[in-house]
C-alpha cells in the first residue's frame, strides 16, 4: 500500500520547489490541496494507463492550484522530472492552470465554477456508453458562489450520477478575503445535501480518511456524491497557513529554505 503521507510531503515537496523555481504564486491554494491529491493519485483513482478508455477521470476545476495537480502526476509517475522543471515557462504545457495538451489532464480549467459541470456531462457519458470509470471533481469551497456549479449540482443530482464524486478544499479563504466574509456559503454540507447530493464530511488534510472516505461511497447506483473536505490554507509551512497573501506571493530565498525544513518534517 502506498505511503500516503510520505506521497504528501512528496507533493509539497515537488510544489515549493517547482514554484521557487518558477517565482510564481498560488502556493498556499497547492499546499492546501496536496493531501487529497495524495490519497486521489496514492489510492482512489483507478489508472491502468493514461490512454485507458476506463481511466477513471480527474478534473481539476480549481484551476490555479494547477502545480499541485503537477506534483501529483509527477510523484505518481505519469509526468517526468524534466517535463514539471519547465512549469511557467515559455512553450510549455506545464502552464499556470491545467491544459489538455499535457497527458494526465483531461480538461484545460481556471475560469472557477466550471469543472463540475464538465464532470457532470463526463459522468453522464459513461452512463450512456457503458463505461464503468467513475469522475473525480475537485473544486474550491469559493467556486461554490459559482452559479453554474449550482446548475451542475441539479442536474446531476437529478440523473442521480452516482459515478461522480466531487471534492470540495474547503479552506476558508479566497484571493480578496475569508469565503465567510465574501459570500458566506456555511454549513456547505447542507447546502449540498439540499439538492440531493449524498454528502460526506472528511479531514482533507488527512490523506488515509480522504481515500477511506472515497473508498466508501457508491458509485454504482443512486446519487452523486459531495466530500467536503476541511482543509488549511498554506497546509505544511507555518507562515502561509490561513494566511490570504499566499494566494498570490512568491517566495524569497529565506521563506524557501524554511518552507522546505518544515514540509520535511
Amino acid at each position: 500500500m502506498t505511503d500516503l503521507r510520505r506521497l504528501s510531503r512528496e507533493i509539497r515537496r515537488d510544489i515549493l520547489e517547482t514554484s521557487k523555481l518558477a517565482d510564481v504564486g498560488h502556493i498556499g491554494s497547492c499546499l492546501s490541496v496536496a493531501d487529497l491529491l495524495a490519497a486521489m493519485y496514492g489510492s482512489s483513482l483507478r489508472i491502468p494507463d493514461l490512454e485507458s478508455a476506463e481511466r477513471d477521470r480527474f478534473i481539476m476545476s480549481k484551476g490555479h492550484a494547477a502545480l499541485a495537480l503537477y506534483a501529483a502526476l509527477h510523484s505518481s509517475g505519469l509526468l517526468s522530472a524534466e517535463e514539471l522543471s519547465r512549469y511557467c515557462q515559455d512553450g510549455s504545457a506545464v502552464g499556470g492552470h491545467p491544459e489538455h495538451e499535457l497527458a494526465g489532464i483531461e480538461f484545460s480549467t481556471g475560469s472557477l465554477g466550471h469543472g463540475l459541470c464538465l464532470g457532470a456531462g463526463v459522468a453522464l457519458a459513461a452512463r450512456l456508453s457503458g463505461r464503468s470509470y467513475r469522475t473525480f471533481v475537485l473544486m474550491s469551497d469559493a467556486e461554490c458562489n459559482e452559479g453554474s456549479v449550482w446548475e451542475a449540482a441539479s442536474f446531476a443530482a437529478h440523473h442521480r450520477l452516482a459515478n461522480l464524486v466531487m471534492l470540495v478544499d474547503a479552506n476558508g479563504q479566497q484571493a480578496f478575503g475569508y469565503t465567510r466574509d465574501v459570500l458566506d456559503m456555511s454549513p456547505l454540507s447542507e447546502r449540498w445535501g439540499s439538492f440531493g447530493w449524498d454528502v460526506t464530511e472528511v479531514d482533507g488534510n488527512d490523506p488515509f480518511a480522504i481515500a477511506a472516505a472515497v473508498a466508501s461511497v457508491d458509485t454504482t447506483t443512486g446519487p452523486p456524491h459531495a466530500l467536503i473536505a476541511a482543509t488549511t490554507f498554506g497546509k505544511g509551512v507555518s507562515f502561509m497557513e490561513n494566511q490570504i497573501p499566499w494566494h498570490y506571493l512568491p517566495m524569497s530565498d529565506e521563506q524557501y529554505r524554511q518552507a522546505l525544513r518544515e514540509v520535511a518534517e
